[in-house]
């Protein structure tokens, strides 16, 4: 399913435990590492792709987690030519992305990467929240910075720094808002509801390239 322009709608997990480390999974079979995230399918709300992809790659229920956040609006990316299948360039341009940001309720133990008979993850790790971009597939570190930085607002008052922003991230908020305080975004996906606040940090240079997507060529 894309847009107009070409762009596939798909959603972001940042999952963050409660030592405010986040959730990397490597790629079946490959050195990469990245955050869960998925495509979202005809009919749904880009809150229940994102249940729907966080049960089918890491394992979890929607018991097992708490949303504190999601981006405003879409964050893009264009995959250069050379990945994108032959049969799908000059349609296909990249994702557009709705990113979630959540707090791990359950326990390491929850975690199931064999949850579905198609894993995506082989082997899974926790990070600091502000991993270097660099080891980042380049045409995914602008989004990754877009979705860190805005997501950063919302981690509970901790020891950490903004490595991407020269005049570092605003003052983090030392208790989760009682209310939400992200709001949806778009035309397309239904808006969802306003959401709280949470946390976050990891480990350095742990997260490998990120793969390619769906219509990219492996």
């Amino acid at each position: 399913m894309l847009d107009r322009e070409g762009f596939r709608p798909n959603v972001g997990i940042v999952l963050l435990n409660s030592r405010n480390q986040v959730f990397w999974g490597k790629r079946l079979r490959t050195h990469s590492w990245q955050f869960p995230q998925g495509g979202i399918k005809y009919g749904e709300s880009p809150e229940q792709a994102m249940f729907r992809e966080l049960h089918e790659e890491v394992g979890l229920l929607p018991d097992h987690v708490r949303i504190i956040a999601r981006t405003r609006d879409w964050l893009r990316y264009e995959v250069p030519e050379h990945y994108i299948r032959k049969d799908a360039r000059g349609h296909y341009r990249g994702q557009k992305q709705i990113w979630f940001l959540l707090k791990l309720l359950g326990r390491d133990s929850d975690m199931n990467l064999r949850a579905t008979d198609h894993p995506e993850f082989d082997a899974w790790r926790w990070n600091d929240y502000w991993v270097p971009l660099d080891v980042v597939i380049e045409f995914k570190r602008g989004v990754y910075q877009l979705a860190l930085t805005e997501l950063a607002r919302f981690l509970p008052k901790t020891n950490y720094h903004n490595r991407y922003l020269r005049g570092g991230p605003r003052a983090p908020r030392e208790e989760w808002p009682s209310v939400p305080a992200a709001s949806a975004e778009t035309a397309e996906p239904p808006e969802a509801p306003h959401l709280p606040p949470a946390s976050q940090q990891a480990d350095s240079g742990a997260v490998a390239r990120p793969p390619s997507d769906d219509l990219a060529a492996s």
